[in-house]
């Protein structure tokens, strides 16, 4: 027996993804009428989405454009497409797409292209230059609100990798393992808007030291890291996989703490597509996020970490020794100190967007001056992560996703409550804004 559709929540459709069809078809007309993001903002507040639509429809019939929407929903419009990446294992599920076929699996032939540090990906990203990108967690929330480039609408249909990082000191350095030491001290950051930014900043003020006085912060893109270090220009970063492996596999630094033992589970990257991409072509979101979905699955299981390690430790990959990827991936690697670590849970890829996450980088991003004055967090964490989205690739997939977008979890010892963001903004003793 066939099921019963379940009609959608405005009961206009018969089926929520005929709803979703809809609503990115009518979304997708607005954007090619009014181009400009911050015109058509201005027009939205000002005259309401239903007046608009309304005039628009009667020269434009929107039902029509509903019904070729639907009609071609399988069908990726844009199949051909470029997606950057930064080489770091960050990435493992954008890259490994590509050779070990999820990209193909959903009708996509994606080049996926190396790139040299964030701000490149960024302005490329901006400029359209790339369909979709690897990215920093919070990048897709600084370009959303404008902050450090131009405005524009991105989202994050997956999370990448979770966890990932660590802090790195140069070998001069292993008697200064108390952070309350490190005053005067050199650190590498890949960029201002980073989990990698965040974390150094909260473990050094956590320690008592303020990161804008008393050390300094560098941004050096990752293929940078270990040859700064080695220069001593820097006398440590706290930078991502396998950046930190490379640097103790060339025998001048060791692991001083990984992030995961500053909070376990952390976002690190994330897949990022701006939102005028997926409202224009919604076929080719939906195959490019299931894509992802699968393939970020596929990383997260143990078994799978080493053919991994070689599927992307190649020169146009992330140009790497295997072992040094392997040891990253699998959690079994050396520290630097002359000892072997076992920390299976060094590296993880959970593709769920949660909510939580973004509230807790605004938290951040105000904590220390990027953004002032009164931020939505809810309101912006919730167009950023799509987590309704992710939960419904996730299950189409056979994976089990949360049954909620929101979670509290403990950072340092302190829990973070994403229903009280100014509470906890207010905690720290340390902080800009």
């Amino acid at each position: 027996m066939a099921s019963a559709r379940v009609p959608c929540s405005c009961g206009a459709h018969d089926s929520a993804a005929a709803h979703d069809m809809a609503e990115a078809a009518r979304e997708a007309v607005l954007r090619s009428v009014f181009p400009d993001t911050v015109h058509r903002r201005s027009l939205l507040r000002a005259a309401g989405a239903a007046t608009i639509m309304a005039a628009i429809s009667e020269f434009l019939p929107l039902t029509a454009v509903e019904t070729l929407a639907q009609s071609s929903q399988g069908k990726p419009e844009k199949p051909d497409l470029k997606i950057g990446f930064i080489p770091i294992t960050c990435a493992s599920p954008i890259i490994m797409a590509q050779p070990m076929g999820f990209y193909s699996k959903y009708g996509l032939n994606v080049d996926v292209v190396k790139t040299a540090g964030w701000a490149v990906v960024r302005d490329k990203a901006i400029n359209k230059e790339y369909d979709a990108s690897h990215m920093l967690s919070p990048m897709p929330f600084a370009l959303s609100m404008g902050v450090g480039s131009i405005e524009q609408d991105w989202t994050i249909p997956a999370i990448e990798n979770i966890n990932g990082q660590a802090i790195v000191l140069s070998l001069k350095h292993k008697d200064r393992r108390d952070p309350k030491t490190w005053k005067g001290m050199r650190f590498g950051i890949p960029f201002d808007f980073s989990m990698h930014n965040y974390l150094l900043r909260y473990y050094l003020a956590e320690a008592g030291l303020d990161p804008d006085a008393d050390v300094s912060l560098r941004v050096i893109p990752p293929p940078e890291m270990v040859a700064n270090l080695r220069a001593d220009n820097i006398d440590g970063f706290l930078g991502p996989d396998p950046v930190n492996q490379r640097a103790v596999f060339d025998g001048i630094a060791f692991i001083h703490i990984l992030s995961r033992d500053i909070w376990d589970g952390h976002p690190c990257c994330a897949f990022g597509i701006s939102k005028d991409f997926a409202t224009a072509h919604p076929n080719t979101f939906l195959a490019l996020s299931k894509a992802i979905v699968d393939a970020t699955g596929y990383a997260n299981k143990a078994e799978n970490r080493k053919e991994i390690a070689d599927a992307i430790a190649p020169a146009n990959y992330l140009n790497q020794p295997p072992v040094v990827v392997e040891q990253a991936l699998t959690g079994t690697f050396a520290d630097g100190l002359g000892n072997i670590v076992k920390q299976p849970e060094r590296a993880g890829f959970d593709p769920f967007p949660w909510q939580s996450f973004g509230v807790w980088i605004l938290t951040q991003m105000k904590r220390w001056g990027q953004i002032k004055g009164d931020v939505d967090y809810a309101g912006i964490a919730k167009q950023v992560m799509l987590s309704t989205d992710a939960a419904k690739r996730m299950e189409e997939l056979g994976l089990k996703p949360p049954a909620t977008s929101t979670k509290t979890f403990v950072v340092m010892g302190k829990t973070f409550d994403p229903a009280a963001p100014d509470a906890y903004l207010s905690s720290f003793a340390i902080k800009r804004g």
